[in-house]
């Protein structure tokens, strides 16, 4: 398995999904070797990690230190060059010499020559590959194996870009090659699906559609000793969370005039934006201009405790994306008994039933929606004892049991 990130390294969904779904499958007796394309400090007792050094080599016993890098499947190549200019890249300890490919189109393919010299020492039946920075990888350990891949489509470079327009072509030639040299494909919602069939020419009977999931391994916990926000609750304010990154895809900018609506008829709500991301600045700058700056909290990225925290807090969780595959973070609310207030446009609204559901750019009946479940606590509760329930149903076991019936077809097909 080729992936990009894994928690705690990780800075979204991607990597809480490899998590989550890597656990759920050895639980169902499949032995996974998790290959990443550096060296970094992870070990869960269900999964075998293996590194890519610029050797080519299966780099367990290389001396590196792991850093929090940017190098994540968000980055755009453009903000990948940017940061490595910075000196952002993790270092060799042995000459320090950068580890990192010159820009992210590079480093995807350093990482697919050294899957192909890492396929030929490892013993597997299936080669899968999360998402377009490891297709090449897959790719090249299918071609020099001849295992069968299978590719599992978590976002699509047209939902990166907020749509048709500004789309990478390098990137996008990735993923269309990923996907045709697969023999099957895991789309992670019908939108995702869809998207593969008219953008991408993809054979809709090679996907599957397996939605994500949430259990105790991925869900945000807490030691119970987190009260910071309780003083806004006490001081009668509503609590408002926007948490993921803070980029064109999510649809911050929405959240932020939704917001202006809502305190022009209840000024006591606070508005937290928890998360980084390119738009974070002028999201900021936003807020001033609308004059509500004091209204909205900007916390930066959580996790842990933190995360914890503010969902907790929150009366109501907004996803406000404008093209969403999926959305784990809805999940993560609902399971936490906070409710949601979703958009049409994502993936896991196709699946849950106890939310409140919006265009993204209808900021009108966002703030309607949002002034409803501040006003009328008893509209708060309902949403949220169903949504507990509702979540509780949607696990990375069910998803990993989709996945194995994939795999075993595969492998009765070869």
């Amino acid at each position: 398995m080729f992936g990009w990130e894994f928690p705690p390294y990780n800075s979204g969904g991607l990597g809480v999904a490899c998590l989550g779904l890597t656990r759920a499958l050895a639980e169902r007796g499949l032995e996974v070797i998790f290959v990443m394309p550096r060296k970094l400090d992870l070990s869960v007792p269900w999964t075998r990690f293996v590194f890519a050094d610029k050797d080519g080599k299966i780099s367990e016993s290389l001396d590196m230190r792991a850093v929090n890098v940017a190098l994540t499947p968000y980055l755009t190549a453009e903000t990948y060059e940017a940061y490595r200019r910075s000196g952002g890249m993790a270092m060799e300890t042995s000459g320090h010499r950068p580890f990192y490919g010159p820009n992210l189109i590079d480093e995807v393919k350093r990482y697919a020559a050294m899957a192909a010299s890492i396929a030929l020492k490892e013993d597997f039946d299936i080669i899968y590959a999360h998402d377009w920075l490891s297709f090449e990888a897959g790719m090249e350990a299918k071609r020099v194996t001849g295992k069968p891949l299978v590719a599992h489509v978590h976002a699509t470079e047209f939902d990166r870009c907020g749509g048709a327009t500004g789309v990478n072509s390098e990137v996008y030639a990735i993923e269309r090659a990923g996907m045709e040299a697969s023999n099957r494909i895991i789309a992670v919602s019908e939108l995702t699906k869809a998207i593969l069939v008219r953008q991408y020419g993809i054979d809709e009977g090679k996907i599957s559609v397996i939605y994500n999931g949430i259990d105790e391994t991925t869900a945000p916990q807490s030691d119970g000793t987190l009260l910071r926000l309780h003083s806004l609750k006490q001081a009668g304010y509503g609590i408002v969370l926007f948490l993921g990154r803070i980029t064109l895809q999510k649809g911050p900018d929405y959240y932020i005039r939704a917001a202006k609506r809502v305190l022009e008829h209840n000024p006591k709500v606070v508005f937290i934006i928890s998360g980084s991301g390119d738009m974070e600045r002028s999201m900021m700058d936003l807020a001033a201009q609308l004059g509500i700056a004091s209204n909205v909290l900007f916390t930066g990225f959580l996790q842990g405790n933190d995360r914890y925290e503010v969902y907790a807090a929150a009366d109501l969780f907004v996803m406000p994306s404008v093209s969403e595959p999926f959305g784990i973070t809805p999940l993560e609310a609902m399971r936490l008994g906070t409710p949601v207030l979703i958009s049409k446009q994502s993936g896991v609204s196709e699946v849950v039933s106890h939310a409140l559901k919006a265009d993204f750019w209808d900021i009108d009946e966002m703030a309607n929606q949002i002034l409803s479940v501040i006003g009328h606590p008893g509209l708060r509760a309902s949403l949220a004892e169903n949504g507990v329930r509702e979540a509780a149903g949607l696990t990375w076991g069910l998803a990993a049991q989709k996945v194995d019936n994939v795999l075993k077809e595969l492998m009765r097909a070869v």
